[in-house]
């Protein structure tokens, strides 16, 4: 007696089709069915929810050393770009550089610092003539903020964000959740698809939009879903998700283990990233 070979026949109504079936490209299950009409919808976008809920509540990468002390980087803040070569390290290491060694020229390619914002933004520019991510999201943010001379212009750096993103570039997903959450005032909220930037800024380690991931979930009522999202913020220095972690343990809404979980998440981060450089750069930072 011959058997039905199950790759060959539609999942649902069990007619041949051979090479001519069509997998599933949202669900990625292995079933194959051969039209529209007898795919699961309803199973299929159950199982998608499923497969990106795993990669959203998945550790983020660990962060890209610092090329001079070799510790992790900070995520955003405490980190300089180098305009004129691209390079990034940690603000640790320039102040050492600045007022120990008494050297302002780039450790790096050996290019004295900028005279001007204007000279910082030319070497910006040519740096996206390379097609540099970081470029890309450091000139947008100059146009979101107003700074360097430049003018605020939330389009043009919208423009430029995107274009980050294109490139490859996380960082430059918070700044774009950023405008679309806050930006009533420049060109009107967009909720969905500031949570959309920020679960990719999160997936690539950005602490702040984790931590506002899991305030969204509090507002639908998604205890559980938020303490995943702080857990995971917590453990990659943020501060305020360890707060509400501590204060979900006293409205009940955390355990006593998961708080502990998290503040040792916590203080193992800090323990990664301190240094005596980077504290006395801190505490210059707060003078």
């Amino acid at each position: 007696m011959s058997t039905v070979n199950s790759k060959s026949e539609c999942a649902e109504c069990g007619k041949q089709g051979g090479d001519r079936l069509k997998a599933c490209t949202a669900c990625k299950l292995v079933k194959k069915y051969c039209n529209v009409t007898c795919q699961k919808e309803k199973e299929c976008k159950k199982r998608a929810a499923a497969l990106f809920d795993e990669a959203l509540f998945k550790l983020p990468p660990r962060r890209e050393d610092c090329p001079i002390c070799y510790l992790p980087l900070p995520y955003m803040k405490g980190i300089i770009y180098q305009p004129c070569c691209g390079k990034v390290l940690c603000k640790g290491c320039m102040y050492e550089m600045v007022t120990e060694i008494a050297n302002i020229n780039c450790p790096f390619c050996r290019m004295p610092s900028a005279v001007s914002d204007e000279d910082v933004v030319n070497r910006i520019k040519n740096r996206m003539e390379n097609g540099d991510a970081d470029a890309f999201t450091n000139l947008g943010t100059r146009y979101l903020d107003g700074t360097y001379g430049l003018p605020q212009d939330t389009e043009k750096a919208l423009e430029l964000l995107l274009r980050a993103v294109e490139l490859g570039s996380t960082k430059a997903h918070y700044n774009i959740a950023w405008i679309h959450a806050y930006g009533e005032e420049f060109m009107g909220k967009d909720h969905k698809k500031a949570i959309y930037h920020y679960q990719r800024a999160a997936m690539g380690g950005c602490e702040v939009s984790r931590h506002n991931l899991g305030l969204d979930e509090v507002k639908k009522g998604n205890i559980d879903r938020a303490m995943k999202h702080w857990m995971i913020a917590a453990a990659t220095g943020c501060e305020n998700s360890l707060g509400n972690i501590r204060m979900g343990l006293m409205c009940k809404h955390a355990t006593k283990l998961q708080y502990e979980e998290a503040l040792r998440a916590y203080q193992n981060h800090l323990s990664e990233m301190k240094s005596d450089q980077r504290d006395r750069a801190a505490a210059y930072d707060d003078i």
